[in-house]
């Protein structure tokens, strides 16, 4: 394993010029000024880096200009190097370890993963890149990562949630269970109009995984009336069986109204005919 690679490697950390690492375009995490950022940089005006980065040395035809000395890729420690920009410094501890480049990538995808502060997406596209660089199954990658195979497959759905699902999700503090039951529909739009429903009621992982689930039901037996040729009797006991599920979505949708601050009015009633169910909007301006 890489790990066991670098415990046998000596680890000589030198203080390596900032100006000479650098950070491959694209990197498994994201590095945002935050909080945590800002108190990583205060910590390391205080006490200096506790862990050294790790990188590797690139050929000798690549040369800063301003030290004109070796130039490193960074394989570990990007928030690291980020609060240390932040904090002023010029230099930062590192070790230097003999790695190709697709050992360096698996390298700092694996460091990564073993971080707490990664988003559920984060991890996912982790485990994805690892995946896609090594061409191992999920299996074998469940192996390396001494997780369960369940557990690779269930982060790798997360990322069949579109871009903007991802960020309404972190926005809003819903869970892993809240996206893997989105994913139950399978049009973005449809999942995008339940997630706005989740966030606006403030619906906890149970509430969401019932109000999916009625959501489905309803939408089965709504695809079985208009696919079968059925009978007009057996259709209206379709209807009767499943009016609760009809009545809750309509009563989900008036509070949806209500609380983006538009003062809507319901009301239903028995008639003759059946049952009529009102919804006054008032007039703009």
């Amino acid at each position: 394993m890489f790990w066991g690679k670098i415990r046998e490697i000596s680890r000589i950390v030198r203080e390596i010029p900032i100006s000479d690492i650098i950070i491959a375009e694209e990197r498994v995490r994201r590095i945002t000024m935050d909080d945590a950022l800002t108190a990583l940089a205060d910590s390391i005006r205080q006490h200096g880096i506790i862990e050294p980065l790790l990188v590797r040395k690139l050929s000798e035809e690549n040369v800063s200009r301003e030290t004109n000395s070796c130039l490193y890729a960074l394989i570990a420690g990007e928030r690291r190097l980020h609060a240390a920009k932040l904090a002023g410094l010029s230099s930062v501890p590192a070790v230097s370890v003999e790695a190709n480049e697709v050992d360096a990538a698996v390298l700092a995808i694996i460091e990564n993963l073993h971080r707490e502060d990664l988003s559920i997406f984060e991890e996912a596209s982790a485990i994805s890149s690892l995946i896609q660089l090594t061409g191992m199954t999920q299996e074998q990658c469940a192996r390396r990562l001494s997780v369960s195979q369940s557990y690779v497959a269930n982060k790798m759905r997360l990322l069949r949630l579109t871009g903007e699902e991802q960020d309404l999700i972190l926005a809003n503090g819903l869970t892993e269970r809240h996206s893997r039951a989105l994913l139950r529909f399978e049009s973005p739009a449809e999942r995008t109009a339940i997630l706005q429903t989740v966030i606006s009621r403030r619906m906890n992982v149970a509430q969401t995984e019932e109000y999916i689930e009625s959501m489905l039901c309803a939408k089965s037996r709504f695809d079985e009336m208009q696919s079968k040729p059925a009978r007009s009797e057996q259709r209206q006991k379709l209807v009767i069986r499943d009016i609760r599920l009809f009545y809750n979505s309509i009563d989900h949708a008036v509070d949806v109204i209500k609380k983006s601050g538009i003062p809507v009015e319901s009301s239903r009633s028995e008639t003759e005919d059946g049952t009529l169910i009102s919804i006054l909007l008032p007039n703009a301006g």
